[in-house]
């Protein structure tokens, strides 16, 4: 039996007391704050966790309700929100099944998009004389000519998507390795022909069944097709046979350059869809949105194809979404993912239009992704 030194036994039970009483004093400080802070410090627990809690389980029903609590944006600072708003984050995100068919019906009531999204033969008629949308005292005539640039009847139909992705041009989507995730959708909705190169398809995806085109692109960017007609056929081929659509009646001005992408493509014997918004669709949307306290000149692209989107699929998921010059945890992020040119001032509210999409997200009836995909 080998000799044992009695004071390294000492000085080992010495430790090991010492070890006990540093536990015990750091479980009294860690109840200390958590009596201290309360939910403040149950919080900034939660946004350090690596795993996801459960939508409805009680944490989350606390970190949801203080997304809901926030009734109008003015309310809290910008810091704040985004604090509230990282905090939901821990939580697995779950459709509310009751809250988004109340949502649907209510949008079913104002616009109901699987009749009217676009004008078709059906719901405009030849013959009809149609009201822009902004310039309400100019009317177009439907002639036999524009007649036959409608569809039969919309081609979309109510719920026919299970899960669908908007994306946004948003910065927040920048490095966020989503693309496969959204090519994974049954159905992907863009806004104004945003670049979905192989430069950035890691992030946004490829995959587009219908995207919009702003009638200033065109005219900015390809002289109103009026010379560079095979530039602008070479663009929309890299969204293959997606479908577009353009707000052909939101004023005089957007009608002949509208009808220019349609002939453009019927000469390139082109099967894509060309489809154009209907101008009284638009306009109840505009006052759905403007009951919701989003009030602007004018809504965004983005979210005309959410409200849409809300219609058509039965589950809703927004990528690229985001208002703000930083992120949620404060680092500056560029307005587009493809470059920082800002919009005009006044012209679009989008704080407020992501604000109302926030709480749809705490409510469950859409998702609202703003971290990187895994």
């Amino acid at each position: 039996m080998g000799y044992v030194d009695p004071t390294s036994s000492r000085d080992l039970l010495g430790n090991r007391s010492l070890c006990f009483i540093f536990i015990c004093a750091f479980g009294l400080v860690t109840l200390l704050q958590q009596i201290l802070y309360g939910k403040n410090y149950i919080k900034r627990y939660l946004e350090r966790s690596d795993g996801s809690l459960e939508f409805n389980s009680t944490s989350c029903k606390e970190l949801r309700q203080e997304i809901t609590d926030v009734k109008v944006l003015t309310m809290v600072k910008t810091s704040e929100l985004f604090e509230r708003w990282r905090n939901l984050q821990v939580c697995k995100w779950e459709q509310n099944k009751e809250e988004t068919d109340h949502f649907k019906m209510s949008l079913s009531r104002c616009c109901n998009a699987p009749s009217f999204l676009f004008t078709t033969k059906r719901n405009t008629p030849s013959g009809t004389k149609l009201r822009y949308e902004v310039d309400t005292s100019g009317i177009l005539h439907i002639s036999p000519e524009i007649f036959k640039m409608f569809p039969d009847d919309m081609p979309y139909s109510k719920s026919q998507f299970k899960k669908c992705a908007v994306i946004g041009n948003g910065g927040i989507i920048k490095n966020s390795k989503c693309g496969r995730e959204i090519d994974a959708a049954d159905f992907v909705f863009r806004c104004n022909i945003p670049p979905i190169s192989d430069t950035y398809s890691e992030d946004v995806g490829t995959k587009t069944d219908l995207v919009t085109i702003n009638p200033s692109i065109i005219t900015e960017r390809f002289q109103k097709l009026e010379k560079w007609r095979k530039p602008f056929y070479d663009v929309l081929r890299n969204y293959e046979n997606s479908s577009v659509v353009l707000p052909a009646f939101y004023n005089t001005r957007n009608t002949d350059v509208s009808f220019r992408v349609k002939y453009m493509l019927d000469d390139y014997e082109s099967n894509r869809g060309v489809f154009f918004f209907h101008p009284q669709y638009l306009l109840n949307v505009q006052r759905f949105w403007a009951v919701q306290g989003v009030r602007a000149k004018r809504l965004s692209s983005g979210l005309m194809l959410v409200t849409a989107a809300m219609e058509l699929c039965e589950e809703v998921h927004l990528y690229g979404f985001w208002a703000f010059p930083m992120n949620p945890s404060g680092i500056f992020i560029t307005h587009h993912y493809y470059d920082n040119v800002k919009p005009r001032p006044g012209f679009h509210a989008m704080p407020y239009e992501i604000f109302n999409f926030m709480h749809m997200h705490a409510r469950g009836i859409l998702h609202v992704h703003t971290s990187p995909c895994r």
